[in-house]
């Protein structure tokens, strides 16, 4: 028996590791490809978990847009997979090479497990295009991993057979918690000068595409409300490097003695920071299903979320792009110890760290 495990991307590398490394326990015949949907991003998370792929299709390119990303990894990867004959192909999440890769192997009768499947807002421009990527995928899949029983729901509800669904938790905490080192030191120094034990560091990430505009403006111009009128407060905001974002962050943040830009972190020293930071605010999926495993609250900037679970279970809130909104709910969190208190000591509802061994447990049983 043979697994293909296939990605392209930095969110997709951290939750893949887990199963490439028990994979590796096990001695399994697999083979792992990357597409380098992202190259230099993924390619970080590859060294972070030493992680050396069979195949590199390296597609990135400048101002690379959907429908070229979309054709080259199915071009590109279809002769790998007729060559390795894989009885299983694995994609995670939702990006553009999980639904391309998914089509590929669907066109050429392979079985494909989604790591990750379920997750839903039913918007499908909200995220871009990350919804109907994931729509899509679970149309293409055999057997869908969830993450939670919410998740396992949804795609009862849209007809899948529950006998191919199998609720396994996130693999993002099999990886946090393989990484998360109390004692860790930071290589860059203006982190390692950062009082973290007795100043309160707002940990902000904003990048994606629907907040592009007065959305990120909004974002920002909150953050720097908060920091001017709390005297205790720091953030630290690793920019992200599309120039949309770059643009927006230098306009409104730069310049403040406790505001930090910084170059976006390796996913190592990016979990010590969430580890050692009192508050994140995000855009980000992964985080809000990883922060709450480090006892950190976390203030969702985004309209909707695919990821309610963590809003049910009171460890993150919901807070859209209304500045005054941001700003009322960060200050609740920065002034109210019973507030904070509550939302930090919430169990994680996205896993135990022990994902990875479920999902192959199941391959292992269902295909042999």
């Amino acid at each position: 028996m043979k697994i293909a495990i296939i990605f392209g991307t930095r969110p997709e590398a951290i939750k893949m590791a887990p199963i490439i490394k028990e994979c590796e326990k096990r001695n399994l015949n697999f083979i792992t490809i990357v597409t380098a949907q992202h190259r230099e991003l993924l390619d970080q998370k590859l060294e972070v978990f030493n992680i050396e792929p069979h195949y590199d299709l390296d597609i990135m390119q400048a101002n690379q847009d959907l429908f070229y990303v979309t054709s080259s990894v199915i071009n590109e990867i279809k002769p790998i997979l007729i060559k390795e004959k894989p009885d299983i192909v694995l994609v995670q999440g939702d990006t553009t090479t999980t639904f391309a890769t998914s089509l590929a192997a669907f066109y050429l009768r392979i079985p494909v497990g989604h790591v990750e499947a379920g997750l839903r807002t039913w918007n499908k421009y909200n995220p871009f295009p990350e919804e109907i990527n994931r729509q899509l995928t679970t149309r293409l899949t055999d057997y869908n991993f969830a993450p939670t029983e919410w998740a396992k729901q949804n795609l009862i509800k849209e007809g899948i057979d529950p006998d191919k669904i199998f609720v396994t938790g996130n693999t993002v905490i099999d990886a946090l918690l393989m990484i998360v080192d109390p004692n860790y030191t930071f290589t860059d120094d203006k982190l390692n000068r950062i009082d973290f034990l007795n100043k309160k560091i707002i940990l902000l990430t904003s990048h994606r595409r629907e907040n592009f505009g007065e959305p990120m403006r909004n974002i920002f111009l909150a953050c720097k409300y908060i920091v001017e009128t709390n005297p205790d407060v720091e953030l630290i905001y690793p920019v992200h490097p599309n120039p949309n974002v770059q643009k927006t962050a230098n306009e409104i943040l730069k310049g403040f003695d406790r505001i930090h830009l910084i170059e976006p972190l390796d996913y190592r020293p990016f979990v010590q920071l969430m580890n050692k930071c009192y508050l994140i605010m995000t855009d980000s999926g992964g985080i809000q299903e990883e922060a709450p495993s480090l006892g950190k609250p976390v203030l969702v900037l985004r309209k909707t979320t695919e990821r309610p679970e963590a809003i049910e279970a009171g460890t993150a809130r919901l807070v859209g792009t209304d500045k005054d909104f941001i700003i009322d709910n960060a200050q609740k969190l920065l002034t109210d110890k019973f507030e904070y208190k509550n939302m930090s000591s919430k169990a994680n509802p996205y896993g135990d760290g022990k994902a990875a061994k479920r999902i192959i447990d199941i391959i292992l049983h269902h295909l042999k």
